[in-house]
């Protein structure tokens, strides 16, 4: 009897202008370097195209949104259902008077760059932030004394369902590294106000955030960013240091014996042995402190066999 096949998901797709593929590496364009494939990836080719295709797109699929991937592990089983990458046709960006519309695309240096040649000052804060737009109003990244809550005066989304809206910033419900964007739904433009000020000025702020990163972090390593939110009136990487944790090793994966809130992939690591030792670092400070540490860095994706904890 011969066997029945199972159509690949990719077969039950909606048509799209962008560009659509099935079982697609997803460590390659991740900052670890690690990581399953995606079942789907879609890179649609415009806010329109991306609305109709989550129009039809049948609601039991799953819908994974991913930016620039610099603060992501995905892990080894890679990611069910639909993974959709903005690209091309997301990352224009258009000086206003007070402020600056940002594709979601954009990556958030290129925004502080546009409005410092702009003379416009407020958005220094995203030259220290290694994403995109779309990826600072989901979680709300900050960095050097700015963050998006207190910029952003609006951002426009393609819901689940394929329906655009603008929502304030206000009513995006922010938190410390949280906001309010809805499951499954795509940020696919913002608008952050600013002020105009001193080129020469804004250009120094600059200067000293990249001088900044470049003497605290590990910016040149596979990395992901801050692993851990900070707690209230504390700082991650302290309990982490206290707890014993700089320099351990799990695998090929690392703390970072230069920020020991940055986990590093030394070249061999698997995403397992990344989250694996970033669990290992959150229980070494519950017993050292007794304080829980939160993933700052997201998660997505199958755990293998072997998995984390």
């Amino acid at each position: 009897m011969i066997a029945e096949t199972i159509p690949h998901l990719i077969a039950t797709m909606p048509a799209t202008a962008g560009r659509i593929q099935a079982d697609a590496p997803l460590a390659p364009v991740t900052w670890f370097r690690v990581g399953g494939p995606a079942e789907v990836l879609l890179r649609p080719a415009d806010t329109a195209d991306l609305q109709a295709f989550l129009r039809a797109l049948p609601h039991e699929v799953t819908v994974t949104v991913i930016g620039a991937a610099s603060n992501l592990i995905v892990r080894d089983g890679g990611v069910r259902g639909v993974v959709i990458r903005l690209a091309r046709g997301f990352n224009a960006i258009d000086i206003e008077a007070d402020g600056i519309v940002a594709g979601a695309a954009c990556l958030d240096a290129t925004v502080a760059e546009h409005a410092a040649a702009a003379g416009l000052t407020g958005l220094e804060f995203l030259s220290g932030i290694p994403g995109t737009i779309g990826g600072a109003v989901a979680m709300n990244a900050g960095a050097y004394g700015g963050d998006v809550a207190h910029t952003l005066d609006w951002a426009e989304l393609v819901l689940r369902d394929g329906d655009l809206i603008r929502i304030p910033g206000p009513r995006l419900g922010f938190s410390y590294r949280h906001s309010g964007v809805p499951p499954g739904a795509v940020v696919v433009r913002a608008r952050f106000h600013a002020r105009p000020g001193d080129k020469t000025a804004i250009a120094t702020r600059m200067a000293e955030i990249r001088a900044a990163r470049e003497a605290t972090q590990p910016v040149r390593a596979r990395t992901g960013g801050s692993t851990f939110r900070n707690p209230d009136n504390m700082k991650a990487w302290e309990l982490i240091d206290s707890a014993g944790g700089r320099g351990l090793v799990r695998g090929g994966a690392m703390v970072s014996e230069k920020h020991c809130n940055f986990l590093l992939n030394t070249g061999t690591a698997t995403a397992a042995d990344i989250e694996g030792l970033g669990e290992d670092l959150r229980r070494r400070v519950r017993e050292a402190s007794g304080i829980d540490l939160h993933w700052e860095i997201r998660r997505i994706g199958i755990p293998t066999q072997e998995g984390t904890p």
